[in-house]
């Protein structure tokens, strides 16, 4: 019989061949496989103990309560074989399955669930989580992954965030994934979790690790797929084809692609890309506004509490609509009891300034971009994302009706006029060449101004909107005046954005304190 050597040689000799070119011209695209993350991974697993055959593999997943399965994204044989496992644990009955999934965003996790519910069909889901966009692998084996969770599991949850490009960010990355996948055992404490992610982030110091100080008790099992080394040291076994391998307690590797079809596809994925012509993407644009903002007033988007923080802000991201998505964005606002009228104004307020934040449905819908309103309307997402999104939590539509009546009663035009004085502060935070605000012949900031421009509202949603946005516009105005002088830091700023002004009776309180603040700085720098 062969030699070890030989058999490994033999039975990979043209292989290695045929991939030398594929590498070398993946390498040439793509130089992120030198970075430290990815070499830690490569390095993690280059022998196996032992063989496994079908029976052994079986038993390891069923005594697993979290299976973290790594996924080669541009092999769709990765996620169906995920598919696979999940419909095989499901039917054996004895716990439900619960799927984790790294290619959709945790902050997406109500287009999801709106799919779960059938509520949106394959195309709709497929636009909204931007899965060619942000994603770009094929689409067919990741839906029939969806399609098998939701026919056979009691739950499915988006894990990522962002950013995904910055490899030094990928360990927050891992961090968020482990606090998700906890939240997810608390929701379903009996079932069985899957959890598909990238092969990278399985290398024992990265997602096992931040998953393992999550949930020090759990029982968690790695399922490797195709992994290199390991795949060219089974090619030396007298079998005729392995099919996994034991590579140490908790973790095994299964082999279903070889080496080169797992590089062919990557490459043929490249490839496309580079071919790839579409019209302008906004979103980055708009989350980068969001993100530098964010920065600014020294908010960390990865804060597991509240607090001082808003909660994992990275999982409120807006959705970001362009010139195509007219129609989504109808059905999206007629499902919150948006009238075919107010879509209509706000289309034209779109027309008008280019883009538009919507907090019922949390989504931006841009058809130009212009620096000026996007800032502003940035400045005005992360205002309610810091107070946790209350109108999309509350469901409240933004049509006319006793619900807009009743947003115009009580503290509503306070929590407005702060609304638009953030935002303005935001704007020119992001945009210090916006003009400012014209005072001339406007009443002076006080208290009893703002008392005036409330009763003077009334009833009239126009004159109502009109008011609260040039008092808070004039507000923001000072605000950032008093920045530029030194007398107001950031972190005070973000302690505004931060303010529950849902609360009954606050919002009137911090916007008269901010309103005395000001004055009181006014008064100091005449003096």
């Amino acid at each position: 019989m062969a030699s070890t050597a030989n058999l490994r040689s033999r039975r990979s000799a043209g292989q290695l061949h045929a991939l030398a070119g594929v590498e070398r011209e993946i390498r040439a695209q793509d130089s992120q496989s030198r970075r430290k993350y990815l070499r830690e991974f490569s390095r993690a697993f280059r022998s196996y103990s032992s063989l496994l055959d079908s029976q052994q593999l079986r038993n390891a997943l069923f005594a697993a309560d979290v299976v973290l399965i790594g996924d080669y994204h541009a092999l769709p044989g990765a996620q169906r074989y995920a598919a696979s496992l999940l419909e095989q644990r499901a039917l054996a009955g004895d716990r439900p399955v619960v799927l984790g999934v790294e290619t959709i965003f945790a902050r997406d996790q109500h287009i999801l669930d709106d799919w779960w519910r059938r509520e949106i069909d394959e195309a709709e889901l497929r636009q909204r989580i931007r899965f060619d966009l942000d994603w770009g692998y094929d689409w067919a084996p990741f839906y029939e992954l969806l399609t098998a969770a939701r026919d056979h599991g009691e739950g499915l949850y988006g894990l990522d965030c962002m950013p995904r490009e910055n490899l030094r960010k990928i360990g927050a990355r891992d961090r968020h994934a482990a606090a998700k996948v906890a939240e997810i055992r608390q929701r379903h404490p009996n079932a069985a979790i899957f959890v598909l992610f990238g092969e990278s982030h399985l290398a024992p110091g990265h997602l096992p690790r931040a998953l393992q100080k999550e949930m020090p008790e759990t029982k968690t099992l790695t399922v490797l797929q195709n992994i290199d080394a390991l795949y060219w040291h089974a090619a030396g076994e007298s079998v005729d084809k392995v099919e996994a391998v034991q590579v140490c307690d908790g973790v095994l590797c299964v082999f279903n692609a070889t080496p080169l079809e797992k590089y062919e596809s990557y490459r043929l994925f490249l490839d496309q890309w580079s071919r790839c012509d579409t019209g302008p993407d906004f979103a980055p644009t708009i989350y980068n506004l969001i993100d530098s903002l964010a920065a600014f007033l020294e908010i960390n988007r990865y804060s597991p509490h509240n607090g001082t923080q808003p909660k994992f802000l990275v999982d409120l991201l807006p959705e970001v609509h362009g010139n195509s998505s007219d129609a989504v964005l109808r059905r999206l606002l007629s499902r919150k009891g948006v009238g075919e009228q107010q879509i209509e104004t706000m289309l034209a307020r779109v027309e008008e300034r280019g883009c538009a934040y919507l907090p019922q449905v949390n989504a931006f819908y841009v058809r130009e971009f212009q620096m000026m309103h996007a800032t502003e309307d940035a400045a005005r997402f992360l205002h309610h994302a810091c107070r946790g999104l209350p109108l999309r939590r509350s469901g409240q539509g933004i049509d006319g009706g006793r619900e807009r009546e009743a947003a115009l009663a009580g503290d509503d035009f306070y929590r407005r006029v702060v609304e638009s004085a953030v935002a303005y502060f935001g704007s020119r935070v992001l945009y210090p060449s916006r003009p400012a605000v014209d005072c001339e012949g406007a009443p002076g900031v006080s208290r009893a101004a703002c008392e005036r421009a409330a009763s003077q509202a009334g009833g009239d949603a126009d004159k109502f909107e009109s008011l609260a946005r040039d008092f808070g516009y004039r507000l923001g105005s000072q605000i950032y005046d008093f920045y530029l002088a030194g007398k107001v830091k950031p972190a005070g700023v973000r302690r505004l954005f931060l303010a529950r002004l849902d609360e009954p009776g606050l919002a009137r309180k911090v916007c008269t304190a901010v309103i005395a603040r000001v004055r009181a700085a006014s008064r100091a720098s005449r003096d």
